[in-house]
C-alpha cells in the first residue's frame, strides 16, 4: 500500500557543485536550506536583507545588490528608539543611525561582489500579499512596499493581494537585470511550504496560487530559470500535520530533511553528493566531545580524522575546513 504520493522531479540544466557559489534570498524556508548548504561546505551567501516574503521586496533587494546601492539617512527611520529600513528585516535595525546604516551597507556591498560571481541564485517566495505604506507611516512613500512591518501601527499599512501577471512582470524584469549583470547565473525558484495562516487559510491558498502560476510561466519563458517543488513536496507528498511544528505553520525537521534530500537528488551531481557524505562524516566526528580527551584512544581518533581531512584538503582545496583541521590536529 502507498501512504503518500511521490512524484518525479525534473533536474535543472546546471547542477550544483562545491566549486560554485550560491546566493539564497527569500522566506524563512530559505534559511533552512542555507543552513544545510553551509554545513556541507558550500560557498553561500544567505538573505543579505534578512528574511523577505513577497516578490516585490525580493526584486528590490536584488536590484540594490546589482547597483551596489549605498543607503543613507534618507533610507531609514527611527521608531521605538531604534533605526529601521522598510526594505530590510529587523536584524538590520540598530540603536544608532550609524550602526544601522553600517550593517545594511556592509551587507549590500558583500552581496554585490558575491552576486557578480554567483552560479546559482535560490529564490524562495513566501507570499503574494503586499503591505504598502500609507501617508501615516514614518519615511512614507505611499504605495511603496514594506519588507518588514517592524511592529509598527496597523494604520501605517494597506494590504493587497498581487495578481499573477503583476508577479510575472516583476520577476521577468528582475531576471533580465540579473542575467545582464551575471550571464552565467542559474535561478532556482521555490515556493515556501510555510503556511501564512495569520492571513487566513483561504487567503494563504490564494497567495500561494498566485505565486505558483506566475513562477511556472517565468520558468517556461527563461531557459536559465528552474522550479524546485518544495511546496508540493510538503503539501502533496508528505501531506500530514505530523510534518509541521507545533504552530502548524512551519515544516518540522523531518519535513525539511525530506525536502533537502529531494533537493540534493535533483539539483546536485553524483560527485557532489558523494563529497557531501564525506563531509557529513567529518561533521559528526567534529561534534564529538570526549569524556577523557587525554586517552590514547582519543588521540588515535584525532589522528585518524586528521589524515582524512588532509586527504580531503588535497583533493578539494576549495573547501573551507580550517576549523575542523585545527580541532583534529590538537594534541
Amino acid at each position: 500500500m502507498k501512504f503518500h504520493f511521490e512524484f518525479d522531479i525534473r533536474k535543472p540544466a546546471k547542477q550544483i557543485r562545491h566549486t560554485e557559489k550560491i546566493l539564497l534570498i527569500g522566506s524563512c524556508f530559505t534559511e533552512n536550506i542555507g543552513e544545510k548548504l553551509q554545513k556541507h561546505k558550500f560557498s553561500i551567501l544567505e538573505n543579505p536583507n534578512g528574511i523577505l516574503f513577497n516578490p516585490v521586496s525580493v526584486a528590490e533587494a536584488l536590484e540594490a545588490y546589482i547597483g551596489n546601492k549605498r543607503y543613507t539617512r534618507d533610507d531609514v527611520f527611527e521608531y521605538n528608539e531604534t533605526w529601521h529600513s522598510w526594505k530590510h528585516h529587523s536584524r538590520y535595525s540598530g540603536i544608532t543611525l550609524e550602526g544601522c546604516l553600517d550593517k545594511i551597507n556592509r551587507s549590500t556591498e558583500r552581496a554585490h561582489h558575491f552576486l557578480q560571481h554567483t552560479d546559482h541564485l535560490l529564490v524562495t517566495l513566501g507570499s503574494a500579499w503586499l503591505y504598502t505604506l500609507t501617508a501615516e507611516a514614518l519615511l512614507a512613500e505611499p504605495g511603496s512596499v514594506a519588507a518588514n512591518n517592524h511592529k509598527a501601527p496597523a494604520n501605517w499599512f494597506l494590504k493587497r493581494l498581487m495578481q499573477p501577471e503583476e508577479v510575472k512582470s516583476i520577476l521577468s524584469g528582475m531576471l533580465q537585470k540579473l542575467f545582464a549583470f551575471n550571464p552565467q547565473l542559474q535561478v532556482i525558484f521555490t515556493i515556501s511550504p510555510v503556511r501564512h495562516l495569520r492571513e487566513g487559510a483561504i487567503e494563504n491558498n490564494r497567495s500561494k496560487a498566485v505565486l505558483i502560476q506566475a513562477v511556472h510561466e517565468i520558468v517556461e519563458q527563461y531557459e536559465a530559470a528552474y522550479y524546485f517543488p518544495a511546496y508540493e513536496l510538503v503539501i502533496d507528498d508528505l501531506r500530514d500535520y505530523r510534518f509541521y511544528a507545533e504552530d502548524l505553520v512551519h515544516p518540522n525537521y523531518q519535513a525539511t530533511q525530506y525536502v533537502w534530500e529531494k533537493f540534493t537528488d535533483a539539483c546536485m551531481s553524483l560527485e557532489t553528493r558523494n563529497l557531501m557524505k564525506e563531509i557529513a562524516e567529518i561533521n559528526l566526528a567534529f561534534q564529538h566531545r570526549p569524556l577523557n580527551p587525554g586517552t590514547a584512544q582519543h588521540k588515535k581518533f584525532l589522528e585518524s580524522y586528521e589524515r582524512k581531512l588532509l586527504l580531503l584538503q588535497e583533493k578539494h582545496p576549495y573547501l573551507d575546513i580550517k576549523a575542523e583541521l585545527d580541532y583534529f590536529t590538537q594534541r
